[in-house]
């Protein structure tokens, strides 16, 4: 007998989800979060994510969404607009942006603010699609940046779609939930998908978002007072101890081993943060980036790269939008605690 999960379906700012119908498969630890218009026939892994708590999120019919990915817009400034037929794999990000029908986006990518990926597109397994590009359709994207590789040969597209949908369908389906250890503020809020174990110690105004995984082994996760980690980010400590300082906003999809996150700093999505790095204040990490172990990453800097190297000062402008995301995430925190409660 096969068991339905149900939906877990959320409103934001008195706005709820609308499906145009019963998505064909919701997996266990997915959710479904304000002004979202989702077409028909939805595939949703485990852990997938549509968050649309300040714009809206409209994807067409026959949306495939691997396990862990993440779909969500930046506030009042940008939307997501997703086509019809449109396959996204495991552990991948499509953030305010528009992606056209067809398009194919494997797994580990990030799409960024206000990118518009034309029909009929390829976006390789890791790629990063840099804020504000314009990707042609019928071409095959890799890079980080996303740079146009080839044009699609013919059946190229369906070939890599079939060969997704089904590694979408292959992965594991289970989503454990939360155990008991954790010390969270009763100020904080904790995501009805997120899961925490071992010792976490959450201050005020905290926010650990939908899909998130924080397993702090036999050490320790400490989360910083009004700092927020968001939907399908990954911290696992291996018995070290992570601390994220406060006011610092830790992305979609981002990897944290045991490491040292400072006070003010923005953790861009899709990165990954090795074990042993020190990232001191006010530091900007770049999407995609990736650290190495042991590595320092200097107050005051924008790094971004693999590895990660410094690349410019931290400008008023960049400083200004960590404080913004903090008032941003705290606000939707709170709206999405009180909504939990009345579910």
């Amino acid at each position: 007998m096969t068991v339905r999960t149900p939906l877990n379906l959320l409103p934001y700012g008195g706005t709820s989800p609308a499906l145009a119908g019963e998505p064909r498969h919701a997996g266990a630890g997915h959710a479904l979060i304000g002004r979202i218009a989702l077409g028909r026939a939805a595939w949703l892994g485990a852990g997938a994510v549509i968050r649309a708590d300040g714009h809206h999120v409209r994807a067409g019919d026959d949306l495939h969404l691997g396990r862990g990915a993440t779909v969500h817009i930046a506030h009042d400034v940008y939307p997501t607009l997703i086509g019809d037929r449109v396959t996204v794999g495991a552990n991948a990000v499509v953030h305010a942006c528009t992606v056209g029908d067809d398009c194919v986006i494997e797994p580990d990518s990030v799409i960024l603010d206000g990118s518009v990926v034309e029909a009929a597109s390829v976006i390789e397994s890791g790629s990063v699609v840099f804020a504000r590009s314009q990707l042609q359709g019928g071409w095959l994207y890799a890079g980080r940046p996303a740079k146009a590789v080839r044009e699609l040969r013919p059946g190229e597209l369906a070939e890599r779609r079939t060969a997704l949908r089904a590694r979408n369908e292959a992965a594991p389906g289970e989503w454990t939930h939360a155990d008991q250890l954790a010390e969270i503020d009763p100020t904080a809020f904790v995501a009805n998908t997120a899961v925490l174990r071992g010792r976490i110690h959450a201050a005020e105004r905290t926010s650990i978002w939908y899909g998130c995984r924080l397993d702090a082994g036999s050490g320790e996760i400490l989360v910083g007072a009004r700092s927020n980690v968001q939907d399908n980010s990954v911290l696992a400590t291996g018995g070290g101890a992570l601390r994220i300082g406060v006011d610092t906003t830790i992305g979609h999809n981002v990897e944290l081993a045991a490491c040292r996150i400072g006070d003010r700093c923005l953790i861009g999505i899709g990165s990954r943060v090795a074990a042993g790095t020190v990232v001191e204040d006010d530091v900007f990490l770049a999407a995609g980036a990736v650290t190495l172990p042991g590595q320092v990453l200097a107050s005051g800097f924008l790094w971004g790269g693999q590895p990660a190297r410094e690349l410019t000062a931290l400008d008023k402008r960049k400083k200004a939008l960590v404080l913004e995301t903090i008032i941003t995430y705290c606000a939707y925190a709170d709206e999405l605690k009180q909504a939990q409660a009345a579910a």
